[in-house]
């Protein structure tokens, strides 16, 4: 019995020894697959994933890419070349992923898709607004950030497709098989239009984005030929702006104020009875205004491109145009002003660095923030309130004696995202160097409190474009005279967060003076009266008022030298 025992047991140690080595084998073998399984998602969503927040659906990850079917076919076809095509393949992919999540980025912010080719400036814009609005080390957290997120991408996508290669190697034949097959039902469904729900079509390509480059170029040969033809570039400053002769003329470019603020309901009353209670104190004061509709270049941000299509004349959408544009020659708007002996100033409140945009312009004077004498609290965008620089405007400017008359170019930001905190309006005798905002900042709300919620934000911004609204009323009700006209227009519509999806690209623009004999010489544009502008009022493109507003205040373009349509 003894013996017995003591075989059993040696035979199951004997056993259990044996198995041992198994164990990590067959732990590998799951761990492998577990790996390839995550390689497997991580191509194919790379591949299938879409470029818009609104597009991630499960329909969008059931696509097939025509990329996937070639890798595939390669690798079987050429398996000696197996790690160079999937590394890389992986790279390109990586770089797919992320100019999808740059997209995204676009998309929810500026309504619109990145282009590799215009977009890159705009990053350091965008950091420099982190750092001013939430602080520099958000601002190098984000930036850390994005660059390990980058490096993280590539790595795992380049990673996958070389895991990925091996079982293709391993099994050529079956792989050749699926890829013909695959192939065949891409083919069949591209050309039977296969879509699913909600109207994805099945047969993708992955990087039909590379062809968005030469596009881009084409297009930009075609806005240099465009540039080059100007009907006023030789007008003789003497036959300009005839009808303003003796007129202050102010351009107040109103920060994401768009065609939403008025008509969105979420936005419309309250923002409509400071119009409305703005129509009924001008029109005491003796202004009449006439107002429309402008549809601008970008949305959500970028607001120095619709500065510069209104200005110019040409359609400014990306940041490869604005560097053209103001390295060019082309008259602007101030640069009529200037050529026809007015005083030509920018007050900028958002500058905090070099303008060297200004000469291109044709300004006299240019007054960055560090230049306001602001000696306040900063608000949302850590900018002084509108109010205050309204007022610095007036003092330093206007208020001036034996002086030519003014055209100037005032960006309001108060209506700036984050839009919290935002101002209140004071007397205009007590803005002084601005320390009467001090208690207002402090009692007002946090941004990182009114960014809690969409629902705050959308409160947070319709307060301050009610803010901004109110001072511009309120100072041209103040100081104004017979010899002050104003134009009220916005830069562009707040970001889809703010809108909601599928929002216009129009914004208000009103006309605002004293002497009738201004608003006669619009007559004709077919304007509605008041600064509000109602849902059937006219629509331009932004490009076309330069051309119009020097048309119907002075001379007309010669016809053998025709403008940008």
């Amino acid at each position: 019995m003894t013996d017995t025992t003591t075989d059993l047991s040696r035979r199951a140690s004997e056993e259990e020894t044996a198995e041992k080595p198994g164990r990590p084998r067959r732990a590998r073998r799951i761990a492998g697959r577990v790996a390839t399984a995550a390689a497997c998602l991580v191509v194919v969503a790379g591949f299938t994933m879409p470029n818009d927040l609104d597009g991630l659906t499960p329909s969008a990850f059931v696509r097939l890419p025509l990329e996937i079917v070639l890798g595939l076919a390669v690798v079987a076809a050429v398996p000696r070349a197996r790690r160079a095509v999937a590394a890389l393949l992986g790279a390109a992919l990586g770089l797919l992923v992320i100019v999808k999540v740059i997209d995204m980025g676009f998309h929810a912010t500026l309504d619109r898709p990145f282009h590799p080719v215009f977009d890159w400036s705009l990053f350091g814009p965008a950091l420099e607004y982190l750092d001013q609005s939430a602080g520099r080390a958000t601002a190098i957290g984000a930036a850390a950030g994005a660059v390990a997120l980058a490096v993280a991408v590539l790595a795992a996508t380049t990673l996958s497709l070389l895991r990925l290669s091996r079982p293709v190697v391993r099994h050529r034949a079956a792989a050749a098989r699926a890829a013909v097959a695959l192939g065949a039902v891409w083919v069949a469904c591209a050309v039977l239009g296969a879509r699913l729900p909600p109207g994805v079509p099945v047969a993708a390509v992955a990087f039909d984005r590379a062809l968005q480059i030469p596009a881009d170029l084409r297009e930009q040969r075609r806005f240099a030929a465009q540039a080059g033809r100007d009907a006023f570039a030789h007008t003789p400053g003497e036959q300009m702006l005839t009808a303003l002769r003796g007129k202050d003329v102010v351009f107040a470019f109103i920060e994401s104020y768009g065609r939403d603020a008025l008509e969105n309901p979420t936005f419309a009353a309250r923002v409509g009875a400071v119009l409305e209670d703005g129509n009924r104190r001008l029109r005491k004061a003796g202004f009449e205004a006439r107002s429309a509709f402008l549809t601008s270049p970008t949305v959500g941000g970028s607001s120095w491109l619709a500065h510069a299509t209104l200005l110019s004349g040409l359609w400014i959408d990306n940041q490869k145009r604005h560097r053209d544009l103001v390295t060019s020659d082309r008259l602007t708007l101030t640069g009529a002003f200037r050529r026809a002996k007015w005083r030509t100033v920018a007050v900028m409140p958002g500058n905090t660095k070099p303008w060297p945009e200004g000469n291109f312009y044709g300004y006299d004077k240019v007054y960055p923030r560090a230049a306001l004498g602001y000696k306040g609290p900063p608000f949302n965008w850590d900018t002084p309130p509108d109010q205050y620089t309204l007022s610095f405007f007036e003092r330093t400017e206007r208020a001036r004696r034996d002086r030519p008359p003014l055209m100037a170019e005032i960006p309001l930001v108060s209506s700036h995202s984050p839009w919290a905190p935002t101002p209140r309006l004071v007397g205009w005798d007590e803005v002084g160097d601005g320390e009467v905002f001090g208690p207002i900042a402090a009692a007002g709300q946090r941004w990182q409190d009114a960014w809690r919620t969409p629902e705050r934000m959308r409160a947070a911004y319709r307060g301050a474009i009610e803010y901004t609204l109110a001072a511009l009323l309120s100072y041209v009700e103040t100081y104004g005279d017979e010899n002050l006209v104003v134009i009220f227009v916005g830069d562009h519509q707040p970001a889809p967060v703010i809108t909601g999806p599928d929002a216009s690209r129009d914004v208000p623009i009103a006309i605002v003076a004293r002497d009738r004999a201004v608003l006669e010489r619009i007559s004709g544009w077919g304007w509605q009266e008041g600064v509000k502008p109602g849902p059937d009022a006219p629509v331009w493109r932004m490009d076309a008022f330069r051309d119009r507003f020097l048309t119907a205040f002075g001379t007309r373009p010669r016809p053998d030298s025709p403008s940008s349509p």
